[in-house]
């Protein structure tokens, strides 16, 4: 593979969106990263206290929406109420929170949404009837996330999807060294039938670890990179793909043929 090829062969994903410039999580920026050409979105997802599933990240609707209350204790007509844009910018004002099914049908063709499931195992029935009914097809989505045993039950429930294992790598501040060697996280997605990784940015990722994980048949994704510097080394260490608040650079430096 060639050098520019191995650039443009990377899978550039929005982060909640192309979160640097609108809300994150929303409508709005959800397609202001396809606009940009985003290769897929990744968002967060919540079960509210009815049963519905919504695109949000924190635990409480504290930070964005003002109000210390958790996802889950309020229902979707409760939900609804919040103004999720204003806190990035005037021109988002009265922008709300979206539910998974609206996310969705903004999918373009050939594109794929990332699903990180921030609640528990109690979303993945309605997770996958939501998805079911979607009308994408399998390969347009992908579950990841932290727990394991979501990721894991994810995938037995939903054996067509790609479940991918998101997780941080420690190091210990005195000895330099990691909390776990990559034939740790390798071993254990593999024992739980996960299709990928996903991690954190940090020295831990290198071309060595890249190419293990490849052997095994785990794609290799990196969250959360901005620059462009980064992403460029990293495509150089074959990674599948970057998650990036900022889709539109990253594509205009790694893929400016597209």
């Amino acid at each position: 593979m060639t050098a520019a090829s191995t650039l443009s062969a990377v899978e550039i994903i929005g982060h909640r969106g192309a979160s640097y410039d609108a809300p994150e999580n929303t409508l709005a920026s959800v397609n202001l990263a396809w606009e940009r050409n985003a290769d897929a979105v990744e968002i967060d997802i919540y079960l509210s206290k009815d049963g519905k599933i919504v695109a949000f990240h924190d635990k409480t609707t504290k930070r964005i929406g003002g109000r210390d209350q958790e996802v889950k204790d309020q229902t979707f007509d409760e939900l609804q109420t919040l103004d999720v844009g204003a806190w990035k910018n005037a021109k988002y004002k009265a922008e709300r929170i979206p539910t998974l099914t609206q996310i969705l049908e903004t999918i373009p063709a050939q594109k794929r949404l990332f699903i990180e499931i921030k609640c528990g195992p109690e979303v993945l029935p309605q997770l996958k009837q939501e998805l079911a009914a979607s009308g994408k097809t399998p390969a347009q989505t992908a579950i990841i996330g932290f727990d394991f045993d979501t990721m894991q039950q994810a995938k037995q429930l939903m054996p067509e999807r790609e479940v991918i294992w998101v997780f941080k790598v420690k190091q210990n501040k005195i000895t330099r060294k990691w909390q776990h060697k990559p034939s740790y996280y390798i071993q254990k997605a593999k024992e739980a039938n996960l299709d990928g990784l996903d991690l954190g940015y940090n020295g831990f990722v290198n071309k060595a670890f890249v190419q293990q994980a490849k052997e095994a048949g785990l794609p290799v994704y990196v969250w959360t990179v901005n620059k462009v510097g980064d992403a460029k080394k990293l495509a150089e260490m074959g990674v599948t793909g970057i998650t990036t608040d900022r889709p539109g650079l990253l594509l205009s430096a790694l893929k400016p043929e597209k």
